[in-house]
């Protein structure tokens, strides 16, 4: 047991103590505060002059094309080096939705990047198709519309696809075989003169005889 003036003394020092963890732990947050408003602060800065080069600046097309391509290529690379199937699944629905948006934009790109948010919209349109939830853009395009329609048109397509492979590989026969008879129609006439002079070359080297006399 500790006397009154020991107990209020131990009691003193105990919150001495904590007042002094308290005041530490401000002062740490506050020395924290700018440092963080200072990452936001660049963050943004970075954020903005991305959009107003995405916008305004030359080459947009390509730093667009490059925020599309170089990071899920990376990703798909270690998707493939990894043990997971998932992300092999993640990876290949986004080239998917991304091979079909470069075919459409194939066609529309004429008219479409005359427009000064065109490729800033492209490139959240690519961000939100890579973006790591379940609900991004190459997810939510594959499930609804391109899913749909592979179930109900992937016989038809795999039917037209075997026909032409057939026609391609009959054509490429028919075109060997032409190449090839006529390859032998040019070389055999050269071939017969060659001979034929090789013969008269030997002829006069035996004089009053032939080759077959030699």
């Amino acid at each position: 047991m500790y006397s009154e003036p020991q107990a209020y003394f131990k009691r003193d020092s105990k919150n001495v103590s904590l007042w002094r963890k308290l005041a530490l732990n401000r002062v740490a947050e506050r020395l924290e505060r700018p440092a963080c408003c200072v990452r936001d602060l660049s963050s943004a800065r970075s954020i903005a002059f991305l959009g107003l080069y995405l916008m305004f600046g030359y080459g947009a097309s390509l730093l667009c094309n490059l925020i599309g391509f170089v990071y899920p290529a990376y990703a798909s690379i270690k998707a493939i080096e990894s043990s997971s199937k998932d992300d092999d699944t993640t990876w290949l629905t986004y080239w998917v939705v991304y091979g079909l948006f470069s075919v459409a934009e194939f066609f529309s790109d004429t008219f479409l990047y005359w427009f000064p948010f065109y490729y800033a919209g492209k490139c959240v349109f690519l961000l939100w198709c890579m973006a790591p939830v379940s609900w991004n853009g190459s997810q939510v395009l594959y499930l609804s519309f391109i899913r749909p329609w592979f179930l109900r048109h992937h016989e038809t397509v795999d039917s037209v696809l075997s026909d032409l492979s057939g026609r391609a590989l009959n054509a490429a026969s028919a075109a060997s075989r032409e190449v090839g008879r006529r390859c032998l129609a040019t070389v055999s006439p050269k071939m017969f003169a060659s001979i034929s002079g090789l013969d008269g070359f030997l002829t006069a080297l035996v004089p009053g005889g032939s080759v077959n006399a030699v």
